[in-house]
């Protein structure tokens, strides 16, 4: 279990460091279009040689990424419905399913800004440097960048909760809802067929002919 939880977790770390490279792509974009205050001149980061790989790479890991999330509902899924057959031949009823929650955590949006706004200033960072130039914090200071990302940082963390808190309780409803079934199951008596009912009760199946006496034997 112990292991489990381990690699639930490396799984959700990268999963959140891919959704942050997925908003910086999204953010240098915005950032290049609003042009507010911004000073000094940055070359097109969709010139730039590493630009194609790095694309590749994003689509790559979101196509991965959703295929995890759509592999998890679905045994999720499979699980409740194994378990709602066998409550439903029991005459049990499960409880309601859980719902999805828009929440926004500080702290998540915090790491979230931090996270993608420090991808934007190394990445036009290194092209300046490239370009003979390195301004530092100049792609901070000189651009619409960190109002831009403070902003998708908020989209960024009601999804990214959302999402993880209402398939994590989902999965975890899932398999109490299968277990409530197997215990149930395990406890019940076994059904009594038919054909040892009337093979105990005669007189239900053959009637006055039971009680009747044999005609007389011929002399």
């Amino acid at each position: 279990m112990t292991r489990a939880r381990s690699h639930q977790r490396r799984f959700a770390a990268l999963a959140f460091g891919l959704l942050a490279l997925s908003v910086d792509v999204a953010g240098r974009s915005l950032t290049h279009r609003i042009d507010v205050g911004r000073h000094v001149a940055t070359p097109s980061y969709g010139a730039a040689g590493y630009y194609p790989i790095l694309l590749a790479a994003v689509k790559l890991g979101i196509a991965l990424l959703l295929a995890r999330l759509v592999w998890r509902f679905v045994r999720a899924r499979a699980a409740e419905r194994a378990g709602r057959r066998l409550l439903t031949r029991l005459g049990r009823q499960a409880g309601p399913t859980p719902s999805m929650r828009v929440e926004l955590s500080c702290r998540l949006w915090l790491a979230s800004f931090v996270l993608t706004a420090t991808l934007y200033l190394v990445q036009t960072d290194a092209e300046q440097l490239s370009a003979g130039r390195w301004p530092l914090l100049g792609p901070w200071l000189h651009s619409s960048a960190l109002p831009v990302f403070a902003v998708l940082s908020v989209l960024m963390a009601l999804i990214w909760r959302a999402v993880a808190d209402w398939l994590s309780e989902y999965e975890h409803y899932a398999q109490s809802l299968a277990a409530r079934a197997r215990r149930l199951a395990a406890v019940a008596p076994p059904p009594r067929s038919r054909l040892f009912e009337s093979a105990s009760a005669p007189r239900q199946l053959f009637g006055l002919a039971f009680e009747s006496r044999p005609p007389p034997l011929r002399a």
